[in-house]
């Protein structure tokens, strides 16, 4: 049960469900979250370690550009978890690496170059040739730091390294779009007026900025890891120069162009501006993930763990769903509940009023709420540790126990649970709206060659049927769920819950008990552990797990985890300074549990990138 407050979300998340008994749509009035704090369920990348890029939700007034860049930042993550940015990031990226990907960019540049003297002869606007043009030459200043970058290896790059396949898609789709040839554009030489002139322009610019941008933000994210002290990091005039406001600013005034140039287009000419720069994010990806690379890396992850056991445990509520499982469960007890005495007679099970359990849920959700935070509170007056207290944490997490117990002793009590239909409940978690990427890296973990993995769920929810029913319905039904069960006669709930996971400590007993049950005696390595949660119920597994996984930003968590010692990492800053210690025949001992410290990300799609890769 999580405390509760009025939005329209839940009907969103079950896609306007129809009860067969009433056929009118469950519109909740409440969402349920873990903490007095609310995350969004598309809260982008963690504050600390992506700041700038991604911690704006798109709104009208918001350019092209910057929609563009938050709509595409999928693409954006994998190109910064690749193993080569991540090695450039660690400043240990062998330096043969470093020059075959130079010598690839120089390609690359001069095709920006190109590209851009043709968008300058397209534009109608002696202004607009005028800032293309300037862009142009900051290319041009960019091929001279390239330049010094193989005067100071004596590379010739002209006669040692021929263009890749990665690098010539980029630079044949670019040039291609800078020479009018896009699908729903004339041909060449078939541009009439300077109106259709104008917009291959604006297409060109809508395949470049991407790419500026992208780098823009891998300098500064780059640069805010570099220790200024650290003598032995060899790409700092990379960083450098990719991190300086000159390059931000030649970023920003391709992105403000872009904006010029399209404000008059149709919807259906955005339409291909918005495939052109789906399209070069994706190029991106790929150079980055082209790049040689003859050293052990820290990503992705699975890959290097791939002879070991794996096992990933995730929380549901919140961490996996948009909405909390309680909220879902009373709304379908308060749409399909008797709405008069009459309605109520020959019910096999009797049932309140619509309108009383209505009442009763509010007072429910109202009394959980403060006493959810007077325990938090009461937590957190014990002395502050000052380092990791396990031990201090499992005991003072006890009170959080004795609470959840209490909370669902009155949930039962009350009688709101009785009457449920088991095929409203399955209809409603196939209709559950899952945060996004969740499923994917699910089915893809599960679905991964030479990959000994399981996925298990460890949940407060009331009803396993309802979790077992949104993955089979996302095609994850090898999820192995834990937690609480409705007992049932004839599918229609008693109200009584069947409790197998209401606390902490029941869930770490649940994560040790899986871990010990698929243990094989004759196996020497242990198994290598994910847990992902967001909440403080699961603070103790996070811990436990070799890897634990913050999505979001709770709070609560965070004051109480912090308190106990526990350290709160950014994901990406923790891997570079992995990465710098990192070696081939230490894999094994990389990751360790009860470290104190944990990982966060604010998406799925930032899990994705660490643990699978580039697909």
């Amino acid at each position: 049960m999580r405390f509760l407050f009025s939005t329209h979300l839940i009907n969103n998340s079950l896609g306007l469900l129809r009860s067969p008994l009433t056929a009118a749509p469950i519109c909740s009035l409440w969402v349920p979250i873990k903490s007095p704090v609310f995350r969004s369920a598309t809260s982008p990348m963690a504050a600390a370690a992506f700041s700038s890029a991604m911690a704006i939700t798109p709104n009208s007034e918001e350019t092209l550009a910057r929609k563009l860049w938050i709509k595409f930042n999928r693409e954006c993550l994998f190109s910064i978890y690749s193993p080569f940015a991540v090695c450039l990031a660690a400043g240990n990226l062998k330096i043969d690496t470093f020059r075959q990907y130079i010598a690839q960019d120089v390609h690359f540049l001069k095709a920006f170059a190109h590209a851009y003297e043709l968008a300058a002869e397209c534009a109608d606007d002696d202004d607009d040739k005028l800032a293309i043009s300037n862009l142009r030459k900051s290319v041009m200043e960019e091929l001279k730091m390239h330049d010094s970058f193989v005067q100071d290896w004596d590379l010739d790059i002209n006669k040692e390294v021929s263009t890749n396949s990665a690098t010539l898609r980029y630079t044949e789709f670019l040039l291609a779009t800078a020479s009018g040839k896009v699908e729903g554009c004339k041909a060449p030489g078939m541009l009439d007026t300077p109106f259709e002139k104008t917009k291959v322009a604006a297409y060109t610019l809508g395949a470049v900025t991407p790419c500026m941008r992208l780098y823009a933000f891998l300098g500064k994210e780059f640069g805010a890891l570099f220790d200024p002290s650290d003598v032995n990091q060899p790409y700092k005039k990379w960083i450098d120069n990719y991190s300086s406001d000159a390059f931000e600013a030649s970023a920003k005034q391709t992105e403000d162009l872009l904006e010029k140039l399209s404000v008059s287009m149709t919807g259906e000419e955005l339409d291909i501006i918005e495939k052109l720069y789906q399209q070069a994010m994706k190029l991106e990806v790929e150079f980055f993930h082209a790049q040689p690379l003859a050293q052990p890396t820290i990503v992705p992850l699975f890959k290097n763990h791939s002879k070991n056991d794996l096992v990933i445990f995730s929380d549901f509520d919140l961490t996996c769903t948009v909405v909390d499982s309680s909220a879902i469960l009373a709304e379908i007890a308060i749409v399909t509940a008797p709405k008069d005495e009459l309605s109520r007679s020959g019910q096999q099970i009797q049932r309140m009023l619509s309108s009383d359990l209505r009442n009763t849920w509010n007072l429910l959700s109202k009394k959980y709420t403060e006493h959810y935070e007077e325990c938090i509170e009461n937590i957190l007056n014990k002395q502050k540790a000052d380092k990791f207290d396990y031990e201090g944490l499992c005991k003072a997490l006890e009170q959080l126990s004795d609470f959840e117990n209490e909370a669902n002793n009155r949930v039962i009590e009350s009688g709101v649970l009785k009457g449920l239909n088991l095929e409203d409940i399955k209809r409603a978690g196939e209709r559950l709206i899952l945060q996004d990427g969740c499923i994917n890296v699910f089915k893809k973990i599960l679905a991964t060659e030479n990959l000994n993995a399981k996925v298990h769920v460890l949940s407060y929810c009331w009803c396993g049927d309802l979790i077992r029913a949104a993955f089979c319905a996302g095609g994850a039904d090898a999820v192995e769920v834990h937690a609480n069960e409705f007992t049932f006669e004839e599918s229609i709930s008693t109200g009584e819950i069947e409790r197998k996971v209401e606390s902490p400590i029941d869930k770490a007993q649940q994560f040790k008990s899986i871990l010990q049950n698929g243990k094989d005696i004759n196996e020497k390595k242990s198994p290598l552990t994910v847990y992902i949660g967001d909440s403080v119920g699961d603070l103790l597994c996070l811990l436990e797990a070799d890897i634990g996984i913050v999505v979001g930003s709770s709070s609560s968590l965070r004051r109480v985890g912090t308190h106990f010692g526990v350290s709160f990492v950014p994901l990406f800053s923790g891997i570079v300074q992995k990465q710098k210690q990192y070696t081939e025949e230490e894999s094994s001992s990389t990751w360790k549990g009860l470290s104190g410290t944990l990982y966060t990300v604010s998406s799925w799609a930032e899990i994705h990138s660490f643990a699978l890769g580039w697909e």
